[in-house]
């Protein structure tokens, strides 16, 4: 099933564990689309900042921050009407990060340099907020960790969660989807993606919510 072609910049977000990345890939595979993804594997603090984070939080969150303007910055100077753009994060959350793992003067520090830095990037045609419970995000992550992700703490993913739901109640810059993703299989079930392209063909609205039952 294809996309309404309006949709030519799609973004893809959620907390560590909601399939964001995942479901991207399989966008972008689908509609044979441009990826942007993030690399956390590029950045050398991540694995010391899950077991010190005060110690590593602040070259963590500058290294994101760098890593991603740069990324937004090509995107913005490309022809991004050419195709279709995925993305697996949107810069405007970046900050989100920087509020929770940032002490006071290493914040005020890093809101100058994403001041200086931040690009002006072309806004989403789509935003497809994955979300899902705290249990399932514990779980996920727990099953599919790499050495470095098994030092995150569920009060982490508990407070990363929240972060990320207190923001999108806020968000309209962009259409956007709320998929609960408790019940979904993406990757394993067409039927179940399937859904999910119908219902992104049948968005009427500025924010809808998209769940499946138990």
């Amino acid at each position: 099933m294809s996309l309404n072609p309006k949709y030519r910049y799609i973004v893809v977000e959620g907390p560590i564990g909601s399939g964001k990345t995942t479901l991207a890939r399989k966008l972008a595979d689908h509609l044979a689309a441009t990826p942007l993804f993030e690399d956390p594997e590029a950045n050398p603090f991540l694995p010391g900042f899950y077991q010190y984070p005060a110690r590593h939080a602040l070259p963590v969150q500058l290294f994101f921050l760098f890593q991603r303007s740069n990324q937004v910055r090509d995107l913005a100077q490309s022809d991004l009407f050419r195709g279709v753009t995925v993305a697996d994060f949107m810069l405007e959350k970046d900050p989100l990060f920087a509020q929770m793992n940032l002490n006071d003067a290493e914040l005020a520090l890093y809101r100058q340099i994403y001041d200086h830095l931040k690009p002006q990037a072309p806004q989403p045609d789509l935003v497809i907020y994955l979300q899902a419970g705290v249990e399932t995000l514990i779980g996920r992550v727990r099953k599919r960790a790499t050495s470095y992700e098994r030092a995150i703490s569920d009060e982490y993913l508990l407070r990363l969660a929240d972060t990320y739901a207190r923001y999108f109640h806020h968000y309209d810059a962009a259409p956007l989807l709320i998929v609960n993703s408790d019940n979904l299989n993406f990757v394993d079930s067409p039927a179940d993606f399937d859904l999910l392209l119908q219902r992104i063909n049948a968005l009427r609205g500025p924010r809808e919510f998209f769940s499946l039952g138990s």
